[in-house]
């Protein structure tokens, strides 16, 4: 898909997910007029404010109420529109569930969640304001896509591609201050593949949203320190999942590890251990993520960091598995 965003040097310390939501959505709102705008009183801080300023007869605000939020939406898809609602996304998978599953996916209609401050992108708000295990949530709904862009790019992607593709979407966007993974849109997004962003032959590392940029960061190190081939990918659609690319990376490194700011249980690394599990290919494999707790309380940068999902932490999972004893022929029994 190629991307209409462009940027300066001067410009990228803006280039958040959420800032660019904001953006890319005034960009749908000139191009088509049935696309609308709603929030639950979360305008300025989901960015979305920016689509009120430029379209204030498109833009609805139903106060603090995300069930109305959903369920305003759902009749106006029925309606012919195209809505693009945004809460955090711990309101957006947990206080309205009932109405994403039943309004939107039963009903199949076209709207379009825009959900911010996943995972601990909101750290310092406390374990209310963490979304992590929103994506096992939405994973498990009939006819949702679920998008975790890794940067503001990917975000424009995603939108861009939300809006084309007819069907509910979920989009898992941070907080703000993300790193830049992508220079321009024309890296090759497509809804439900993966892109590899370093190549690798000695193991893959399988990674979603903020801990694509930490996931590359750690392949370069070890490439560097150790020697080590990392292939890192970017799953940036959870569901449909690119099994290609998974399965791919099974049989070239045997190896696997993913990386997500979720709790390990559900997200991205239980849909990757599904594909392979089917697949009755055996390989050395790890889950990184928040461990089966909540996560504490501070800064991003930080709950990243105390709970192994920064680049360090990555080096570390990569240096243990690849000290696991592993059988390199064919035969894909007794492998670890």
């Amino acid at each position: 898909m190629a991307g209409g965003l462009t940027y300066t040097a001067v410009d990228s310390t803006s280039l958040s997910t959420a800032e660019i939501y904001g953006k890319a959505l005034v960009e749908l709102g000139r191009a088509h007029k049935d696309v609308v705008a709603l929030t639950a009183d979360l305008a300025k801080s989901t960015k979305i404010g920016d689509f009120q300023k430029e379209f204030p007869d498109r833009f609805f605000n139903v106060g603090i109420a995300e069930q109305n939020l959903v369920g305003v939406a759902a009749g106006m898809a029925k309606a012919g529109l195209v809505p693009f609602l945004s809460t955090f996304s711990q309101f957006a998978s947990f206080r309205a569930a009932d109405q994403l599953h039943t309004d939107i996916c039963y009903q199949n209609v076209n709207a379009k969640v825009i959900a911010t401050h996943s995972g601990t992108s909101f750290g310092q708000a406390g374990s209310t304001h963490h979304a992590i295990c929103d994506i096992a949530v939405t994973r498990a709904i009939p006819n949702l896509t679920v998008i975790v862009p890794a940067d503001g790019m990917e975000t424009y992607n995603a939108v861009m591609a939300a809006y084309e593709t007819p069907g509910p979407f979920y989009i898992r966007i941070n907080r703000g201050f993300d790193r830049v993974l992508y220079k321009d849109g024309d890296y090759g997004f497509e809804v439900g593949k993966a892109v590899t962003v370093h190549e690798g032959t000695d193991i893959t590392v399988i990674a979603c949203g903020s801990c694509v940029f930490q996931a590359l960061q750690a392949a370069e190190f070890l490439d560097k320190t150790d020697g080590l081939k990392v292939r890192v990918l970017d799953m940036h659609t959870i569901s449909p999942i690119d099994r290609d690319a998974i399965l791919k990376a099974v049989g070239d490194t045997r190896r696997i590890i993913t990386v997500e700011d979720h709790n390990i249980d559900g997200g991205l690394g239980s849909a990757v251990a599904e594909v392979v599990v089917e697949s009755g290919k055996g390989c050395a494999f790890k889950k990184l993520g928040i461990p089966r707790t909540f996560a504490p309380i501070g800064l991003h940068e930080d709950i990243m960091s105390i709970v192994g999902i920064d680049s360090n932490g990555i080096i570390e999972a990569v240096r243990e598995v690849m000290g696991k004893d592993f059988e390199l022929d064919d035969d894909w029994d007794d492998e670890v």
